[in-house]
């Protein structure tokens, strides 16, 4: 469960990561920026979802 947390979060900053270089190298309103915030969004979503079955799964 460790494994599949840290995975996730790796992702996360990866994701925060390339959309931070997206919008220092391109127009504020690129199409990679809101891909790769849409990505960040739902891997924070699937972490939450994750975390919160785990803890009622025991």
């Amino acid at each position: 469960m460790k494994i599949v947390v840290i995975i996730l979060l790796l992702a996360i900053v990866a994701s925060l990561g390339t959309g931070l270089y997206h919008l220092s190298r391109e127009e504020h309103d690129s199409p990679r920026m809101l891909k790769a915030l849409k990505v960040r969004v739902a891997l924070s979503l699937l972490l939450i979802m994750f975390l919160v079955a785990s803890y009622y799964l025991g």
